[in-house]
């Protein structure tokens, strides 16, 4: 079933991409990412969610191990940095938004805003399915064969895949141009 949300989930994160890029194309928005956004800072928070994926591998590879504090452990290092991650993004929302850069700027606003906001949606959703994973670890709930912990795996390694693209596309590229 997880497989299937993630196949719907990449549509929907194509299409939005194609958007974006295609709105790009239209306007010139290089000059506008290297004005407005920080691209250090984001630099920054991409690493911690990249590294989010390998925290949580860890915690899959002690949980088939049988080791539930080291489970435990690299869970909550997991959510402590997706947590970072979507914080730092909210503080770069209020910061543009202080800029008077809104959704309503025209199309780079709007694609903009659109692409990684729905991006920071889907990390808040992994970060809620995270708590629940690290609540019922605290309560030992987890059998040795459950599949819950790889499914939500597929998951948050898929928004962290999907990040990977957006940094490129958004931060990155204009910075070769």
């Amino acid at each position: 079933m997880m497989l299937l949300v993630i196949g719907s989930e990449t549509i929907f994160f194509l299409s939005l991409i194609l958007g974006y890029v295609s709105f790009w194309k239209s306007g010139n928005y290089v000059s506008a990412v290297k004005a407005m956004l920080d691209f250090k800072s984001t630099a920054v928070l991409t690493f911690l969610l990249i590294s989010s994926s390998f925290t949580f591998w860890m915690a899959e590879h002690n949980y088939k191990l049988g080791e539930q504090k080291k489970l435990k452990i690299w869970l909550l290092a997991t959510i402590i940095l997706g947590s970072v991650f979507i914080i730092g993004q909210g503080h770069e929302y209020y910061r543009l938004l202080q800029q008077n850069f809104k959704l309503s700027s025209g199309l780079f606003g709007t694609a903009f805003y659109t692409l990684t906001g729905f991006h920071g949606l889907h990390v808040i959703i992994g970060l809620v399915m995270l708590i629940i994973l690290f609540i019922l670890a605290l309560s030992n709930f987890f059998e040795k064969r459950s599949t819950v912990l790889s499914t939500i795996g597929i998951y948050w390694h898929f928004v962290d895949i999907v990040w990977i693209a957006v940094f490129t596309i958004v931060y990155v590229i204009p910075y070769l141009s």
